[in-house]
């Protein structure tokens, strides 16, 4: 009775001992987490905290921003559909960043005066951070890395990329910063 047993014992182990074997040489599957914009808490250019959770239900453009380039001119169409549809569920973010050739190297009092005085930008814009590189801010790892947006991976090319998020939060669309934010395929996202 001794021997079986021991038998038996021994035939369970080996049998657990190939079971483990053969699940641990298995590839693990990559686990992709969706994360969503309102769980970011950032500062805008007064100094206040500007929570995403408050943007709930609307549809988002983030964009980053520079007053010393090319594109600067954009913060006057940005403007004219922010005004346009502000009241109808969509808004604008803007985070100045001075990433590509130090186009954005003021304070967040001469940024909030530039973009007052020269566009009369009245649409939240956040204190300058960094968009690409080893300290690109939160915000900006989510709207580049697939693995927390769930869409795709993306690099900021320049100042005035556009990202578009839906109404819960998710990151649905990258536009390149040369497309005017008034472009048909912007207007036709807001509008739908």
């Amino acid at each position: 009775m001794k021997n079986i047993a021991i038998l038996v014992c021994s035939a369970l182990f080996m049998m657990a001992s190939q079971v483990q074997a053969q699940t641990s040489h298995k590839p693990k599957k990559e686990i992709m987490v969706k994360e969503n914009i309102y769980q970011f808490k950032v500062e805008d250019l007064s100094g206040d905290t500007f929570d995403f959770a408050s943007l709930k239900g609307k549809k988002i453009m983030i964009v980053n921003t520079a007053s010393k380039c090319g594109l600067t001119p954009q913060y006057k169409d940005l403007e004219a559909i922010y005004k346009e549809y502000k009241d109808k569920g969509f808004v604008i973010v803007g985070f100045p960043a001075n990433n590509f050739a130090s186009q954005e190297p003021g304070t967040a009092k001469e940024i909030e005066s530039f973009c007052q005085q020269n566009y009369g930008v009245t649409f939240p814009m956040m204190n300058k951070v960094s968009v690409k590189g080893n300290d690109m801010c939160e915000v900006y790892k989510f709207l580049t890395q697939k693995s927390k947006n769930g869409l795709q991976d993306s690099e900021v090319e320049w100042n005035f990329q556009k990202y578009l998020i839906n109404e819960k939060g998710e990151l649905v669309k990258v536009i390149k910063p040369k497309t005017l934010p008034t472009d048909p395929e912007v207007i036709n996202w807001i509008k739908s």
